[in-house]
């Protein structure tokens, strides 16, 4: 799983920072030009031109955007012998995802908390399940905690059955560590049911009827038997907001009710009551088992998109850069193709397939052919809020030798973990893969994330002085880096 969600506008902030000591004085450098060649993810140079579709103008299926479920469905649709052409707007692949250079600096762009890479078989990471069918493999480090800082303290959280009833214990009581306790014998038992329903397979909507209860029926009525009088229990949660098990069991510390929705928050961008109860505890069941351990892909997040790239091309498969898709082309009701930007039409012999969101997709159909239902559907779907990033590369000399991977804060619990400006997410994953920087260096990614306001930032000029002034200023959450470089 990674922690990633898709904003609908999303705040760059790249800088390059000597060293914490100099943040007050700090001197912003140009991190990226929007002009001449750009560095990919793999070190191979994209040049700006018009874009070069690799093959003929065609393909069996066509996928609009290389985001990772766009290469995941390109990759396995040439695995299973379709002629794949991933048409990708950007210079570089990968979406949310991708990585970039500069000055010897590696930054990742989006996700950062990774596990399940190594695990295999049918309830395996749906990530590695794709990257084992492609032949592939991410060589990771593995670390087992994260900073927290808190209203309660600053610790270091780690992952595993027991551990973090010591946290609990030091910074919000017993009765915390008796409801902990309480809501692990209730939910780790369910996890072999949770498992039994493929990570693949879990959806908010009720397509998840036809995709698990039908196909997976035998295996999860087999886990609720096992489990007896719980199994009842578990038959009617698993598909349910986890916020019903946290009531369902009377969970009143106040400690215990933030930390899961700070988890939920980490896992899938929501509180405990907008995700699906199979997915919180297919979560707890791989952080806090025996012997558990969350892994960081050495080379960044850009390397999970090389891997995948590279088993999208083994079979076949083609990627085109800078390969804007301007409209779906529609004929007696089937999708035959795709116009780029620049007035190139690409025929789809089979199918077109999105990895836009859903507002862009329906951008690119003509509206005739779309039915109002859908239509009223996707423009009332709330959209999250924009993410504020801010890269850093910096000196490591003076930094903790243990200074950690990520670092997590959280200014006021009464606000919710998912208020503007009040959850900042800090990863320095240089201290577990040091050829993201040079030697003596560190890179930094912060991000408040998916809670910033668009509506301050909608309508401004990039270039103005009021779009710098307001960066400058929302951007002041993150320096509180400070606390973790002591």
């Amino acid at each position: 799983m990674a922690l990633s969600m898709t904003p609908n506008f999303t705040h760059h902030y790249h800088s390059l920072f000597p060293s914490f000591k100099s943040l007050n004085n700090r001197k912003t450098v140009v991190a990226r030009s929007s002009n001449g060649n750009v560095p990919s993810s793999n070190g191979t140079v994209l040049l700006k031109d018009k874009p070069t579709i690799p093959g003929k103008s065609e393909a069996d299926v066509v996928v609009i955007g290389s985001g990772i479920g766009g290469l995941c469905c390109g990759g396995l649709l040439a695995r299973y012998e379709q002629d794949v052409l991933v048409l990708e707007s950007h210079d570089q692949p990968g979406g949310a995802a991708h990585s970039f250079e500069i000055k010897g600096y590696k930054f990742d762009s989006g996700p950062s908390l990774f596990s399940g890479f190594q695990s295999r078989g049918p309830q395996a990471n749906p990530l590695a399940q794709v990257l084992d069918a492609l032949g592939e493999s991410i060589p990771c480090v593995n670390y087992d905690s994260w900073m927290v800082y808190v209203p309660e303290g600053e610790f270091l959280s780690r992952i595993g059955p027991t551990e973090f009833y010591k946290d609990l214990e030091t910074y919000a009581g017993p009765n915390a560590v008796q409801e902990w306790k309480k809501l692990l014998d209730a939910i780790l038992p369910l996890s072999s049911a949770a498992m039994a329903l493929p990570p693949l397979s879990i959806r908010g909507d009720l397509g998840v009827i036809s995709t698990a209860a039908a196909r997976y029926a035998p295996s999860l009525l087999k886990s609720f038997a096992q489990m007896g009088p719980q199994g009842a229990f578990g038959a009617t949660k698993l598909l349910r907001p986890f916020s019903e098990i946290v009531d369902s069991l009377e969970l009143k510390d106040p400690f215990i009710r933030n930390w899961v929705d700070l988890l939920a928050f980490l896992l899938a961008g929501v509180k405990s009551n907008g995700i699906l109860s199979a997915e919180m505890i297919y979560m707890f069941a791989e952080w806090y088992k025996p012997d558990c351990s969350l892994e960081y892909p050495l080379h960044g997040s850009g390397a999970v998109v090389d891997a995948l790239v590279r088993g999208l091309q083994k079979f076949g498969g083609r990627l085109s850069l800078r390969s804007h898709v301007e409209k779906i082309v529609v004929e007696n009701n089937r999708a035959i193709g795709v116009e780029l930007k620049n007035g190139q039409f690409i025929r789809a012999k089979k199918a077109v397939i999105s990895n836009a969101s859903m507002w862009d997709t329906l951008n690119l159909l003509p509206r005739e052919v779309l039915p109002n239902s859908y239509v009223d559907r996707i423009n009332t779907t709330p959209q999250c809020e924009s993410f504020m990033h801010l890269h850093l590369g910096f000196d490591a000399e003076g930094i903790q030798k243990d200074l950690g991977i990520h670092h997590i804060v959280v200014n006021d619990w009464d606000r919710g973990v998912d208020a503007d400006q009040n959850v900042v997410l800090i990863s320095v994953p240089s201290v577990l893969s040091s050829d993201l920087a040079p030697p003596g260096k560190h890179v930094l990614h912060a991000y408040t994330p998916g809670t910033e306001p668009f509506e301050i930032w909608k309508g401004l000029d990039r270039r103005s002085d009021e779009y710098k002034r307001l960066k400058g200023e929302r951007s002041e959450v993150s320096m509180t880096l400070n606390r973790i470089s002591r």
